[in-house]
């Protein structure tokens, strides 16, 4: 029945200005202890980058792979077993063995309880496919080893990444994680991506190895190129220190050549190490290498035991402001390709606004007007519900401090329209409900309860259509699908609780009258 207990009228009223209250924060730039929520405005809408990183974890598997073939020799051989042929191609390690031995490392592989297998552990962690056929054997990850790997790789960089954006100071940069290769990162405000682009796309592998004069390097030796120049250099492959030592890493001025460069503090292990390597290569250049390029050079003089240097390379200050950035941050696990961009200028987002603005204010005040030419005084409370309703969608998303889009004003205003639609569904069952009935109240209560299954089919088709989006959309789609789902409850909430009291609150004193609608 059309009938709401004070107790009913109560409950609707303080759910309502609940959610108005915390919807007006949004009109306030003051915040207070009860105002200190927000909407946030989207890329589209306050301007700002958009970039779709995609993690190539083929030179980390190369490199556990290269890993994994030294401790399969180095094993083998204190087994006094003998490997033959051992070689690493196509991400697959393979070897030969005697036919008196391919029982022996089968068992290596395979047998957790093998006391003669210290590595045992080690293998396993990789999650490795091993085949054998007559005394031949191909060792390559499996499915499951490659997706831990990609996991494993994705979260460090995406740690790595937050890092270096912290480090920047963007304003509330957003960063997530999509499937298990890439990285979503997006930063309001920033109109000029050029130096994140930059700074995400350097992988920061740093290294300290001797230039080396001799090709029998009993490590072996590489040719690399100067950072500033098409110059090579022959590099021994012997790794003194890696970024893995640094502590602390600073922009300076150095005091005598009034050069740009870049100080350096190591951890403990690090400074033994260094002092060790600059006593015994008095003489000798020392080539720090980033990313497989020379950034530096220097010769050796003296022995350097305090655990800290400096990194000198032509540098403007901006760009020893970054590489100490990245030095601080530390190396990505694995090089990120930038696979999507999208830059949004403040003024393009303003402008984004004001059209979304304009189109829902046109779009409201034309079913405003319709509604109430068609229906008069309950026009007039369709419409004052449709605007507590807009208050009640804006509230929930300010509680959530959800992100909103121009899809997602997109999906506020087909909210209206559907709001609309209930109402229509509702007064158009009275009016046939009117033409058998006499009694007002009955004749109301009827059309509220028999459009109640019309207007929830449409309502949970389009629910249903919104969380697909949500699920299996990104981007805009969300934040589209987002609005539309939660204007859907709130819909419901406002025809059947706010709009149904006002218009039992009228008929019930107008119960007598002829041609109420």
């Amino acid at each position: 029945m059309l009938y709401f207990s004070k107790l009913r009228i109560i409950f609707i009223s303080l759910i309502s200005l609940f959610f108005i209250l915390f919807a007006s924060s949004n009109l306030f730039k003051e915040e207070s202890f009860f105002l200190n929520k927000k909407i946030n405005l989207g890329l589209d809408l306050q301007g700002g980058s958009y970039l779709l990183l995609e993690i190539d974890n083929t030179p980390v598997i190369e490199q556990k792979l290269q890993n994994l073939s030294t401790t399969i020799r180095n094993y083998f051989k204190e087994k006094n077993i003998r490997i033959n042929n051992l070689k690493l191609s196509n991400q697959k390690i393979s070897f030969s063995v005697d036919e008196q031995f391919k029982q022996t490392i089968l068992d290596v592989f395979n047998d957790e309880n093998s006391d003669l297998n210290p590595y045992y552990q080690r293998f396993k962690s990789h999650q490795l496919d091993i085949v054998e056929k007559n005394g031949f054997f191909n060792v390559n990850y499996s499915k499951q080893g490659i997706i831990e790997i990609k996991t494993s790789s994705q979260d460090q960089a995406l740690e790595i990444v937050r890092r270096r954006i912290d480090e920047i100071g963007t304003n509330e940069p957003n960063i997530l994680k999509r499937g298990n290769d890439r990285i979503l990162v997006e930063l309001p405000g920033l109109d000029d991506p050029m130096r994140i682009k930059s700074l995400l796309g350097k992988t920061a592998n740093l290294t300290f190895r001797f230039v080396s004069n001799n090709t029998e390097d009993s490590f072996g030796v590489e040719n690399l190129k100067h950072e500033d120049s098409d110059e090579e250099s022959l590099v021994s492959k012997r790794i003194i220190l890696s970024g893995d030592n640094l502590l602390d890493a600073q922009p300076r001025m150095d005091d005598q050549t009034n050069e740009t460069v870049v100080s350096f503090t190591l951890d403990r292990v690090g400074a033994k190490r260094f002092g060790k390597a600059t006593s015994t290569g008095i003489g000798k250049q020392l080539a720090i290498v980033l990313d497989g390029k020379i950034i530096s050079a220097p010769v050796i003089r003296d022995i350097i035991a305090s655990g800290s240097g400096q990194i000198s390379g032509g540098f403007t200050f901006q760009s020893a402001t970054d590489l100490a950035l990245l030095l601080r941050s530390g190396a990505l696990p694995a090089p990120l390709n930038i696979i999507e961009e999208r830059t949004v200028g403040p003024d393009l987002g303003q402008d984004s606004i004001n059209a979304g603005i304009i189109a829902l204010i046109i779009g409201f005040l034309l079913v405003i007007i319709f509604i109430f030419i068609k229906y008069k005084i309950f026009g007039l409370i369709t419409n004052i519900t449709l605007v507590i309703n807009l208050f009640l969608l804006i509230g929930v998303l300010t509680i959530f401090e959800a992100t909103l889009t121009l899809p997602g004003i997109a999906g506020i205003i087909l909210t209206v329209g559907m709001a609309v639609d209930a109402n229509v569904l509702i007064f158009e069952r009275i009016k046939e409900e009117l033409k058998n009935e006499k009694n007002n109240l009955i004749a109301f209560d009827s059309g509220y309860t028999k459009s109640r299954t019309a207007i929830l089919d449409a309502n949970i088709t389009t629910l249903l259509a919104a969380i697909i989006l949500f699920f299996m959309g990104s981007g805009p789609i969300k934040g589209f699908s987002l609005t539309l789902g939660i204007g859907i409850f709130t819909t419901l909430f406002s025809v059947y609780f706010i709009a149904r009291l006002l218009t039992a609150l009228y008929v019930s004193k107008n119960k007598e009258k002829k041609g109420l609608i």
